[in-house]
């Protein structure tokens, strides 16, 4: 018994520590920012009897509401489309600005002048019910709404033209202010594009980039229209939908001219590479150059989301998600990916270069993200995936800085211990003569005796990369060698079931 009553105290206690959970507005009234937002799309689409419900209308008598109410959003509409409001500045954090020098409850909204006095409007949040907490215009900001009405009127510009255009309204803005903004963003763009095309030039002399002239007029034309809209401001959400338009384009922009930048560097970086690294020059500079500029425009689209209040934190989850789901399907070509990666890294051969590969002997004629192309002595084209070519045993054959000559001579049997001397001295003295051979201590060495010879190696270096000139080089020793065996007055052996066929023929 005791235990139980401890435990149901304890429940007690957390249940009344455990705060109650927000219901969620169904009029979308739980940030400062929201609410307003919803307040203005209500008075848009003339549903007057909607927009009463963000305003405090407790003060106002409950007969009067009905009457009264639809005038005070009326009015308030007008006071937010038609005067410098910026929808922006206020707090997306359903707790609202706690910096601002105000309650903690209250959030500045708006400030007028009119007759001299500046009227202050704001928001209020109210709990309607229990852990049910909105956003009003608050029960004082709503009895100044009348007087406040009157900082609307038509400006002295607007008094000059004719009233159609003042009083003929699209998207709740005059039509003569978006015939404004059409003609200024039209005036805008062609002195923009001169403007461009002079800052290009004048930096042709330190840098030759006419990808720039793009950028630069973009970003000209948005920062004209943003001042454009100062001078004739449409109605707020419309303005807020622009703006925010404008701010996408104009860091696109720069991500544009970034990418220019990038281009200029990797094009400068590949015309002083080695031309046989054709790998990296049309394989891992353009697969780069590439991921640098979608790097550059999905943080600027990131963080303009981001100012606009989305969560990309989920985007990039998201994002995440997606390419580990496209690294599943393409897993393969994603091996061989990294195969070309590693292998032009690495750079154990070079296009041009002639290797062996396996069992395989041919010239690479292409490296790329996939896959390696190499040309075999038949003339045919082997394609090998990089994740199998990456994980052989290369032997780069182009990379010799000289060929090893390494031939040995079988002597016969009945050479003379004098004529094995002399063939000796005259292969060492061909060798050592010559210009284009690289010896060592002893170049030439008796091995052995065989059952029908006597052996001798030759052990040199031809100085040369070319093989065709080791070819011709390896001809002119051995004729040489040949001539002083000759000399010597001896010959090359011939292997005895050889040497018994030759005499029967002659026999028989």
């Amino acid at each position: 018994m005791p235990r139980f009553l401890a435990a149901v105290l304890l429940t007690g206690v957390l249940c009344a520590q455990t705060p109650v959970a927000e219901t969620k507005d169904p009029l979308g009234r739980t940030t400062p920012q929201e609410s307003v937002f919803q307040f203005l799309e209500a008075c848009h689409a003339r549903d007057y009897s909607k927009a009463l419900y963000y305003l405090d209308l407790r003060r106002v008598p409950a007969a009067a509401r009905t009457k009264d109410g639809p005038d005070l959003a009326r009015q308030l509409e007008d006071l937010l489309d038609d005067t410098p409001f910026e929808i922006t500045t206020l707090s997306r954090d359903p707790e609202g600005d706690q910096s601002d020098g105000l309650a903690p409850t209250f959030e500045h909204l708006a400030t007028f002048h009119v007759d001299g006095q500046n009227l202050e409007l704001q928001l209020e949040r109210v709990e309607l019910r229990l852990g049910f907490h909105v956003w009003l215009v608050s029960a004082d900001s709503v009895a100044l709404i009348p007087k406040a009405h009157q900082a609307v009127a038509e400006t002295p510009f607007e008094k000059k033209l004719p009233q159609q255009l003042v009083t003929f309204e699209i998207l709740d803005t005059p039509v003569w202010r978006w015939i404004a903004l059409l003609g200024g963003g039209i005036a805008l763009w062609i002195v923009a594009g001169f403007l461009a095309w002079a800052i290009v030039a004048a930096i042709r002399p330190l840098v030759k980039a006419p990808g720039f002239r793009g950028p630069i007029r973009v970003a000209l034309t948005v920062a004209g229209l943003r001042g454009a809209m100062e001078l004739a401001p449409p109605a707020t959400l419309s303005r807020t939908f622009i703006e925010r338009a404008l701010a996408m384009i104009f860091f696109l922009a720069l991500a544009w001219a970034g990418a220019v930048i990038i281009d200029l560097v990797t094009e400068r970086w590949r015309s002083r590479l080695d031309p046989r690294m054709q790998a990296v020059s049309y394989s891992v500079l353009p697969l780069g150059r590439q991921i640098l500029k979608l790097s550059l425009f999905l943080i600027a689209i990131l963080g303009v989301l981001s100012v606009w209040g989305y969560n990309t934190t989920t985007i990039l989850a998201g994002l995440g998600v997606g390419g580990l789901a496209v690294a599943l399907a393409a897993q393969k070509t994603i091996e061989n990916l990294f195969g070309g990666i590693s292998v032009i890294g690495d750079r154990p051969v070079l296009v041009g270069d002639v290797c062996r590969f396996g069992d395989r002997v041919g010239t690479v004629m292409h490296i790329g993200l996939r896959s390696t192309r190499i040309r075999t002595p038949d003339r045919t084209i082997i394609s090998v995936p990089n994740a199998q070519f990456s994980s052989m045993e290369l032997e780069n054959i182009s990379g010799r800085d000289k060929i090893w000559f390494h031939p040995t001579l079988n002597l016969r049997r009945d050479t003379k211990s004098e004529q094995l001397l002399e063939v000796l001295s005259s292969f060492a003295r061909i060798l050592k003569e010559h210009p284009k051979v690289e010896t060592g201590n002893l170049p030439v060495r008796f091995v052995g005796v065989g059952p029908y010879s006597l052996d001798v190696e030759v052990v040199a270096y031809v100085t040369t990369s070319d093989y065709d000139e080791f070819l011709a080089l390896q001809q002119e020793l051995l004729l040489s060698m040949l001539q002083a065996v000759e000399r010597a007055g001896t010959a090359l052996a011939v292997p005895l079931q050889e040497s018994f066929d030759s005499q029967r023929v002659r026999q028989g």
